[in-house]
């Protein structure tokens, strides 16, 4: 049994039998017994330290002034720390050399999860991600065959409940995707302007309840073409780039008009940016985002995305009017062409369409523009990684969070991604 002996002046009245079961600075296996006994000079007591085997992980202080602590250290009766924990055993056979005479070793920065997270390079939260949504003019819910856990929801109540439940785990951003009747579509798509359509009554509900919420629209024609491109056909095939841009500029400024925070062409025609910019600010909209589509790939990863919508080309593909010369995926260089001109036309935020696929071209936006970078994770992307988690071919929960990170490691700064709930709840979890 150890014990150690101090002296302290002390003028509060004795004190018998004060039991401590833990002394901060003695060895963590023993219990501390504080015996406070009167001695013959009536201003010094003696103070008895003493340490017993047992240990039961409670702490309480001794009752002595800081003065008295530092006075106890001064006169040489330093508490015993607890030990330095010894060396762990290497296994038997492990051979015995020199250190390597490295000047740095990287994985000092990484040997513990605490040190990891100090230096983690690139962060990910709910307040990354736009969650695109898909609306209807229905009541109920319709599943999308092709995008597991995506619905056409109902505009006046599925809408909301799931706005309700982003919002409950951070993510305050929505991007509207319209299905419209097939009888309002037409060879012009006048119905996109229509400033009771549907998403104008959408966005209008959407501020009544929630008037933080920030929300971006998609300005194209596709959704309310009844040949289902983005632009005005001419009969021999060819799309009609200014007379298009006349449309998608009433279209712009009928969602704002609504209420909409960032409207967002997706058509991919010539000069677009700088003529809805110059609309928004001729009706008085001067605060209205534009979140271009500026790098937008004629890519194989839409698919689900055009069964969603019932927005497949009534004829022809739509590669005339995005990024393809040799291969669907061929161009680095024209992105930043478009980027440079979606810029210099008054664009807010560049995107990148589709994303994973194309971080390199992220990654070249990010390093050559001041602008705001987005990535849409489009629904091709969505849809092989939850096909995969299905056939359990792969962690779907992980490999979801490892292609997010990727996309904001090469440097966007917001992801629209189909994945926007579950991944923030994901995020939310690792909080709690």
């Amino acid at each position: 049994m150890a014990s150690s002996v101090f002296h302290a002046p002390c003028g509060a009245p004795s004190i018998k039998q004060l039991e401590c079961q833990k002394y901060v600075g003695l060895r963590p296996s023993v219990t501390l017994r504080f015996n406070c006994v009167k001695t013959k000079t009536v201003t010094t007591r003696r103070l008895v330290v003493t340490a017993s085997k047992s240990h039961d992980g409670t702490t309480k202080k001794l009752g002595i002034s800081d003065a008295e602590c530092e006075a106890a250290v001064v006169a040489g009766n330093i508490p015993e720390a607890p030990p330095v924990p010894p060396k762990p055993a290497a296994p038997a056979g492990t051979p015995v050399v020199p250190s390597l005479p490295l000047s740095r070793r990287p994985r000092r920065n990484r040997k513990s999860p605490a040190m990891r997270a100090s230096f983690q390079e690139t962060n990910l939260s709910p307040a990354n991600f736009v969650y695109p949504l898909f609306i209807h003019e229905g009541e109920e819910d319709t599943p999308i065959g092709a995008m597991p856990g995506c619905y056409r929801l109902g505009w006046r109540h599925g809408l909301v409940q799931e706005v309700a439940k982003a919002r409950d785990v951070g993510v305050n951003s929505v991007v509207l995707f319209p299905k419209v009747p097939d009888a309002l579509k037409s060879p012009t798509g006048d119905e996109a302007y229509n400033d009771n359509g549907l998403v104008p009554r959408t966005i209008w509900l959407l501020k009544d309840r929630y008037p933080d919420l920030v929300i971006y629209t998609d300005v194209a024609l596709d959704p309310y073409s009844s040949d289902g491109h983005d632009g005005i056909v001419r009969e021999d095939g060819v799309i009609m780039n200014d007379e298009t841009v006349h449309q998608l500029c009433k279209q712009a400024v009928s969602q704002a008009r609504a209420g909409a925070d960032v409207v967002s062409p997706s058509d991919m025609m010539d000069g677009r940016v700088g003529a809805i910019r110059a609309a928004l600010d001729a009706e008085g909209f001067q605060h209205v985002s534009i979140m271009s589509y500026t790098a937008k790939y004629a890519s194989s990863f839409y698919g689900p995305f055009r069964e969603a919508l019932d927005s497949n080309p009534r004829f022809g593909d739509k590669k005339t009017y995005v990024i393809r010369v040799i291969e669907l995926y061929a161009n680095y260089r024209e992105a930043l062409v478009e980027a440079q001109a979606d810029e210099s036309e008054g664009a807010d935020i560049l995107l990148v369409k589709p994303g994973l696929p194309y971080l390199d071209v992220i990654r070249l936006l990010r390093d050559k523009y001041p602008l705001p970078i987005a990535a849409y994770q489009v629904s091709g992307e969505y849809s092989m990684i939850k096909a995969g988690g299905a056939l359990k071919m792969i962690d779907e929960q992980r490999v979801m969070m490892e292609s997010l990170m990727c996309l904001r490691r090469a440097g966007a700064d917001i992801i629209l991604t189909y994945f926007a709930l579950q991944a923030a709840r994901c995020l939310c979890g690792e909080k709690r």
